[in-house]
């Protein structure tokens, strides 16, 4: 694997910083309050190319691969982790379906307006009672003639109010059965197709969560995506690339709490000094910057392998496990560093701290990771 930082992460880098400064951070604390989704900044983002970083040229994105894609990622959720997993949720998941798996019509059809910020995309598989459960999804479509009909509930999806179009798994086939599920596109607008409650959450408050609702909603057989059952094959090889999306969000998380814990560190004085020349205080520095590194030699292990075409199942879950955990032990740490203060809205590290614990529990928990790398290594 090469280490050298290479010209494109270096102008994505100095792209995303400049405009946390005049577009993120003035606002992010109110848009975190106000559970504010902040679409016009979008908007910019795909000016600027990042809401379409892996998809190439010839369909408006940038055409960059996966080392720029965690760059841009890590970068902008060291600044804001909402932003950083809308963007990463845009990316990896709606775009990244019909990027991997649509036919040339349908990739000429929405990949522009995805990758250029026009178009929001959300992408569709929990329900209420079925995360990663997911063969005995409830959500089922049923043929009539060119059409299917689909009805059930989705939970959980990000940008499920404000995203144009949604990717949506749902059941063809018998419960139970992983080849009885299918990938479709479901355009905003189409009747019977409807968002429900906005959660009201911990973290991530500027990163919209909703329920999907479908009703009767009567969507052609040419917005199926691959063939009829592929949906659930489908929908693991995308989570691969999400893994790797979640934990490039928990290393940006975890490196901006470390920041502000250290800046702080090294302004607060007490007996005369600053509290980093204690050897408390620096001794949990240092065991946070080492979690950190080897957070980030895991993340950009598995980037690596992704851009090389090589299986990845067991290291994007090493990544996303040992990275999002990390996250939230670098920001519990941050927390206590600043004291009092840490509990405060008017410092940064709670907001790291509440963010933090999401990247546990999205795209598959610690739990589930687990598994897949325990069934990797034993088989």
């Amino acid at each position: 694997m090469d280490f050298e930082i290479n010209e494109n992460q270096t102008m994505i880098t100095q792209m995303i910083r400049d405009l946390g400064e005049k577009e993120i951070i003035p606002h992010m604390n109110a848009w975190d309050e106000k559970q504010e989704f902040p679409i016009n900044l979008f908007k910019k983002l795909g000016e600027l190319g990042l809401m379409g970083v892996l998809v190439p040229h010839e369909y408006g994105g940038s055409g960059f691969g996966y080392h720029e894609y965690v760059t841009t990622i890590s970068e902008i959720s060291r600044i804001d982790g909402s932003i950083g997993l809308s963007l990463a949720a845009h990316n990896s998941l709606c775009t990244g379906h019909i990027l991997h798996f649509g036919d040339k019509t349908q990739k000429q059809e929405y990949l522009p307006k995805l990758a250029t910020g026009e178009w929001i995309g959300a992408w569709a598989l929990t329900e209420p009672n079925t995360g990663s459960d997911a063969a005995n999804m409830k959500t089922v479509a049923k043929r009539d003639g060119e059409h299917w009909v689909i009805n059930g509930t989705k939970n959980f999806i990000t940008h499920g109010k404000s995203g144009n179009v949604a990717v949506v798994i749902v059941r063809t086939g018998e419960a139970g059965d992983s080849k009885g599920m299918t990938a479709f596109v479901v355009e905003k607008g189409t009747q019977g197709f409807t968002s429900g409650r906005k959660e009201n959450k911990l973290g991530m408050r500027a990163s919209e969560t909703t329920e999907l609702i479908f009703d009767n909603c009567k969507v052609h057989q040419s917005k199926m995506l691959g063939k009829e059952g592929e949906g659930f094959i489908q929908a693991m090889k995308v989570l691969e690339g999400g893994r790797i999306s979640i934990a490039a969000l928990s290393l940006g998380i975890a490196q901006g709490a470390f920041d502000a814990a250290l800046k702080y560190s090294k302004e607060r004085k007490q007996f005369n000094r600053p509290i980093s020349h204690f050897q408390g205080i620096a001794f949990k520095l240092a065991d946070m910057a080492t979690k950190i590194e080897a957070a980030k030699l895991l993340v950009f292990r598995a980037a690596d392998l992704k851009d090389k075409g090589e299986e990845v199942n067991c290291e994007s879950a090493m990544a996303k496990y040992y990275a999002s955990e990390v996250a939230v032990q670098v920001a519990n740490d941050a927390v206590q560093i600043f004291g009092g203060y840490g509990y405060i809205k008017d410092y940064p590290v709670e907001k790291y701290y509440r963010d933090a614990k999401l990247c546990t529990i999205g795209e598959g928990t610690s739990e589930i990771q687990k598994i897949v790398i325990a069934r990797s290594i034993t088989k």
